[in-house]
């Protein structure tokens, strides 16, 4: 191994350890698929190890390489903050798109007071929300997402995360719903609930409904007669059907009124899931991914926030628009 390397290297390690492909990872730095064939060479050559070895039709990195792909990236970021701006204060001028990965009803209940803060501090920047059916493990780590928000059980070690609420589900059905027929002040029962149907949203990747394990405790099942990607299609599938929903209570609550929902507490003992965010450590002293956190933090808490102005979906539901 030679004594010193260009740090230029580091762009194309990252290329390669993040494409496994020479072709692609040429197509990324921009570069002749020879040029960074050499590059590769080149690399090999200042760490001591062949970094990508051939296995069949694929290139495959080395134990080494795969032990330089995190540091390599966070140099690589550390590098990039180096062009931001140096405090809080400069804001203002920074030109920047942050990605969140979240539960769609996020952008709808709170992405107005979002994009409302975001104009005040950080106006030349945008805010993109990525569903949470967006199925890529490795977002958080390799930089393809900067916050992650949702109840998700399992989470990578390797990642911060902060607890922003610990919300109840509560269930949710069309005002007149055979469900709500029942002698004034008798309770909804774990067994006619179960017995209903369903709308559920669809769970991450290896993850299950916590009300499905709470019915399974008592021996019961419930039948989901439609599978959604979101909470808010959840709740707009029961307002407009015999379905019954399961949602988060702020949710629920501040979708009711203007779906026409009526709200009730769920008969099983459901545990609260925690609404968690989850960003990479290398953002974590970076003071404009600080203050997004910080800003979601609060306006996910704030009691007086924005509501989301959607009257005009019960009128245009009836009307046969949507």
């Amino acid at each position: 191994m030679t004594n010193t390397y260009d740090l230029n290297l580091l762009t194309a390690l990252d290329a390669l350890l993040s494409t496994g492909s020479v072709t692609a990872a040429a197509a990324r730095m921009h570069l002749s698929t020879p040029a960074m064939s050499h590059t590769l060479a080149r690399i090999r050559e200042s760490f001591g190890d062949p970094i990508l070895v051939r296995a069949g039709r694929k290139l495959v990195p080395t134990p080494r390489a795969l032990a330089l792909a995190e540091p390599v990236r966070a140099l690589l970021a550390q590098a990039h903050a180096l062009r931001g701006p140096a405090d809080a204060d400069s804001l203002a001028g920074l030109r920047r798109r942050f990605v969140v990965r979240a539960p769609e009803g996020i952008a709808v209940v709170f992405g107005a007071s979002l994009s409302i803060a975001l104009q005040a501090e950080m106006p030349l920047a945008a805010l993109q929300f990525l569903p949470e059916t967006y199925v890529d493990p490795a977002a958080l780590r390799e930089g393809r997402i900067d916050l992650d928000i949702g109840s998700f059980r399992t989470i990578d070690p390797e990642t911060r995360t902060q607890v922003l609420s610990e919300q109840a589900l509560v269930g949710a059905v069309r005002a007149g719903h055979p469900l709500l027929k029942t002698p004034k002040k008798t309770p909804i029962t774990a067994e006619r609930f179960a017995a209903a149907r369903h709308v559920g949203v669809v769970p991450r990747p290896g993850e299950s409904s916590p009300v499905d394990t709470s019915l399974a405790a008592l021996g019961l099942q419930r039948q989901v007669a439609l599978l959604v990607p979101s909470t808010f299609s959840a709740l707009i599938a029961a307002s407009r059907t015999d379905l019954v929903a399961s949602a988060h209570e702020r949710s629920a609550r501040g979708m009711a009124a203007s779906l026409g929902l009526v709200i009730f507490e769920l008969p099983i003992p459901v545990q609260m899931e925690p609404m968690r965010m989850a960003w990479h450590p290398r953002h974590q002293a970076d003071p404009a991914h600080r203050w997004l956190r910080d800003c979601i933090a609060r306006i996910l808490n704030d009691p007086h926030w924005i509501k989301p102005s959607v009257a005009s979906l019960t009128g245009n539901a009836r009307r046969g628009v949507i």
